[in-house]
């Protein structure tokens, strides 16, 4: 795992509902499924082109005791997963699984200082995500919603040897494009108030993001900001599915047809804090004068 160390290389989407999930994300993004469970526990591989994306687990039931909420976790390679987590513990970071051999390798679940979790992986068992984040299905961006975007980017450089990236030109002021090696891989900011916790968001590529939030809003989903348009052509857009994971997709946009979900924004209740998510997200509809919005420009 030398060459993927720092790159997002594997994701898990951690759910109460494990087949309702499976059939939302395999009609939405046209991804296939197949088992790979353990005598432990179930475990579900969804597939791109026959090629796995990420897995799909239920809630420990310890988690949904504390009120963690349904989420999409992204594995970080490491070349020494205990190492990673015993540097993180000493830069204030938090480690709430401990280095651990799993089906999919030596991982560690953590947060960062600010309490935005994500997974650590060692040799990891599976195909890691494509370098070039292009394909359909498959990530194509990486996105921190920080409580204080230049810290949280000061952290990470010195824990995992992100940087700055080299295409860093043009961005929006306040949004930090980050790369693992010499790939841009994703963009770090300071989140808006409204949203009352940092995490990871993670946008799916889809070939028509049109049909893909009609596919969404169809399927018990909701979309909770977009489209948006960025300046390469590209049109990104937040999401919920049906049991309350956040994710996000981006592509073209071929026309908008009737039924289209309108333009909305996000708004939130209740308190999310730490690694269980108290609370719940709820929308509403964007109103007429353009609300300021959370945007990013991607690596192309």
């Amino acid at each position: 795992m030398t060459n993927n160390h720092g790159h997002f290389v594997w994701y898990e989407l951690l759910t109460t509902d494990m087949a309702s999930a499976e059939r939302f994300y395999r009609e939405v993004l046209g991804w296939g499924a197949r088992d790979a469970s353990t005598e432990q526990f179930p475990y579900r591989l969804l597939t791109s082109a026959e090629a796995p994306v990420c897995g799909l687990m239920a809630l420990p039931a310890v988690a949904l005791q504390s009120g963690a909420m349904p989420r999409w976790v992204g594995y970080v390679a490491v070349d020494d997963v205990d190492g990673a987590a015993e540097r993180l513990g000493a830069m204030g970071g938090r480690v709430y699984v401990p280095p651990t051999d799993t089906n999919i390798g030596r991982i560690a679940v953590v947060a960062d200082p600010q309490t935005a979790t994500l997974a650590l992986v060692e040799g990891l068992k599976l195909a890691p995500q494509p370098a070039t984040g292009d394909l359909v299905g498959r990530v194509g961006w990486h996105e921190l919603l920080a409580g204080d975007g230049p810290a949280a980017f000061s952290f990470y450089r010195r824990w995992l040897g992100w940087r700055q990236a080299a295409d860093d030109v043009g961005v929006i002021e306040g949004y930090q494009l980050f790369s693992a090696g010499a790939e841009t891989i994703g963009g770090i900011f300071t989140k808006l108030a409204r949203a009352p916790f940092p995490f990871w968001l993670y946008y799916f590529n889809v070939d028509d993001i049109t049909a893909a939030l009609q596919r969404v809003s169809a399927l018990g989903g909701r979309v909770v900001q977009g489209p948006l348009d960025l300046p390469d052509g590209i049109w990104v857009a937040r999401c919920i599915d049906p049991q309350g994971a956040m994710f996000a997709v981006q592509g073209k946009r071929v026309g908008r047809a009737a039924g289209e979900p309108a333009d909305v924004e996000v708004g939130w209740s209740a308190e999310w804090g730490g690694f269980a998510s108290r609370g719940r997200i709820v929308t509403r509809p964007a109103s007429g004068s353009s609300p300021q919005r959370e945007s990013r420009k991607p690596r192309r």
